[in-house]
């Protein structure tokens, strides 16, 4: 159980610094460091094993102490609100009122129900195994031609399916065998809906080429309809696979998913997610 402690003792040194760090701005890479991650992987793993992303995490945590601020002390609401991340007392207030249901000066008063988000603790449960199925494999580069958009991490996972959508009612000639994410800076990433690039052939207007680079990846299927089967798979993967991953780390800031064909029945169905892999040595 070595591999399994020691990916969670690094991952819950990751929240711990974010909790140390909460009145400051939040620095994803120093935070990734501490899980031994690139920016890249951990705000997905973090995404897929908690259900928020790092910015909903913080900001519910700077809401929760911000209301136990206001119902014990008499502090200004504007320097509370600058304390907890936010310009004005009126971004501070809409913020504190989606979160809580009542207003900061309602707060204040005797009986407020408020509400609190406590500190995550990462531990992994054990109840009952379950089949993961993967496969590793060496894969030449490769160059794909597709459209690309620029995303923020915080809220990708609602809007690229709305860039799928964009790209189903004008698909310039693409079948969409691919979605990649790539050149990840942090905070931000480039997600391309591709096909293999032949070079003979000419590139539409708006579209693209990109290398994927040649190497070791983990291959998963995910079978059933979509998006349920992949999003299952990539849980499965952040949460059970990695921390049990042995002789090998995640490489590169870019990962692949592969769509087949669609079905007849949706239920069969047949997807892959690819992660890059390096084989550690000793």
């Amino acid at each position: 159980m070595a591999v399994v402690t020691d990916w969670i003792e690094g991952f819950q040194a990751s929240i711990d610094h974010i909790e140390q760090n909460l009145l400051n701005e939040p620095d994803i890479e120093k935070i990734a460091q501490k899980a031994a991650l690139s920016s890249f992987y951990y705000q997905r793993i973090f995404s897929a094993m908690c259900g928020i992303t790092v910015g909903e995490y913080i900001r519910a945590r700077r809401m929760t102490l911000a209301a136990q601020e206001l119902s014990c002390s008499d502090h200004k609401v504007i320097d509370i609100a600058l304390k907890y991340g936010y310009d004005s007392p009126d971004s501070f207030a809409k913020a504190f009122q989606r979160f809580h249901g009542i207003t900061p000066k309602q707060a204040r008063e005797s009986g407020a129900n408020l509400r609190s988000f406590a500190p995550l603790h990462i531990k992994i449960t054990l109840e009952g195994g379950t089949m993961l199925d993967y496969k590793i494999v060496e894969k030449a580069p490769f160059t794909v031609i597709g459209i690309k958009k620029r995303f923020d991490a915080e809220t990708s996972y609602n809007e690229i399916p709305k860039f799928w959508g964009e790209w189903m009612s004008d698909t310039k000639g693409l079948k969409g065998m691919f979605g990649i994410c790539s050149d990840m800076d942090g905070k931000t990433f480039d997600y391309w809906i591709a096909d293999l690039y032949t070079p003979w052939e000419d590139i539409p207007e708006g579209c693209s080429t990109y290398q994927v680079p040649g190497g070791l990846w983990a291959l998963f299927m995910c079978k059933g309809p979509m998006p349920e089967s992949m999003q299952k798979v990539n849980t499965e993967i952040w949460s059970q696979w990695l921390p049990t991953l042995q002789g090998y780390a995640l490489a590169g800031n870019y990962s692949l998913e592969f769509y087949l064909p669609p079905a007849n029945n949706p239920a069969d169905t047949v997807s892959y997610i690819a992660i890059p892999l390096k084989k550690l040595e000793g």
